[in-house]
């Protein structure tokens, strides 16, 4: 256990078009992870289908909402009632992304990356540490794909990544495809970024299939995980020891049996990778 939270092995998001597969069948995967937002509501149906995964699966909350790196206020309200999501789940953790994504009462519904200097770190991990303690609960950030560069930058990503869990004393999500799609982008070694990511603060990674258009790549959860993005797995499967790994699959959503295949051909790479760490 790190930061005194279990690794649940090899998970899968749920989505709406396998709820009653899953919940017919109930596959053998180590857990399911839920989109927050999507349960915060007063009761009716997604609170039904939420008990019924409960009922057979550890359930883990990703947020895409917290815009923890935003200057518009926390939002408390927001707060409690993820908190009150949490005490419902018994999430161990909650995850959002290290990013913005709006101002004001504007909300662009996009993760947007943040300039990599001290006075955004101290900001962002100040907020972290007002978040971690509301929810209370580790609080994990995600790194995100990015497709532009601030020319205000004073470090590289990796760098401001590891500075800001720091000085808020929390956990990673380390999603591995973000990594491979903002090298490519920007044109970093993807194995220099795993190798400075703060090994015992990573409770989570992602993965994921992307969109390549040739000058850029998108990060659209679309397709199964590619090759170089299995090798940064091994690569930090290697590095940090055996955590809780989730693949993502959220446009043109698959059969549940080819996520599944995915699903189990991470569960082989870890193992593989894991063996060759002792």
């Amino acid at each position: 256990m790190r930061l005194g939270l279990p690794d649940l092995g090899i998970g899968v998001g749920l989505r709406l078009p396998h709820y009653e597969e899953i919940f017919e069948t109930r596959p053998k995967v180590g857990w399911l992870e839920i989109i927050s937002e999507n349960f915060l509501v007063p009761g009716g149906v997604p609170l039904a289908n939420l008990d019924r995964a409960l009922a057979h699966y550890p359930v883990i909350q990703h947020g895409v909402s917290l815009s923890i790196g935003g200057t518009t206020p926390l939002d408390f309200d927001f707060l409690k009632n993820l908190r009150a999501l949490l005490r419902r789940t018994k999430s161990p953790w909650v995850s959002d992304h290290l990013c913005w994504t709006g101002i004001a009462t504007l909300n662009t519904h996009d993760l947007l990356p943040l300039p990599y200097t001290t006075d955004v770190v101290r900001h962002v991990a100040a907020r972290a540490r007002i978040v971690q303690d509301t929810l209370e609960v580790p609080l994990a950030l995600e790194n995100v794909s990015s497709y532009l560069t601030y020319t205000s930058s004073e470090m590289t990503e990796w760098d401001f990544f590891r500075a800001v869990v720091e000085e808020a004393n929390c956990a990673v999500l380390l999603d591995v495809n973000n990594i491979y799609v903002s090298s490519q982008n920007h044109g970093f070694d993807p194995n220099v970024y795993v190798d400075a990511i703060p090994a015992e603060r990573v409770v989570q990674i992602h993965l994921a299939g992307h969109t390549n258009y040739g000058d850029y790549i998108i990060d659209t959860h679309s397709g199964p995980v590619i090759d170089p993005v299995w090798d940064l797995y091994r690569r930090a499967i290697r590095r940090v020891g055996p955590v809780s790994t989730l693949i993502e699959w959220d446009e043109d959503i698959p059969p549940l049996a080819t996520l599944l295949a995915e699903a189990e051909r991470a569960r082989i790479v870890r193992e593989e990778a894991l063996s060759h760490a002792k």
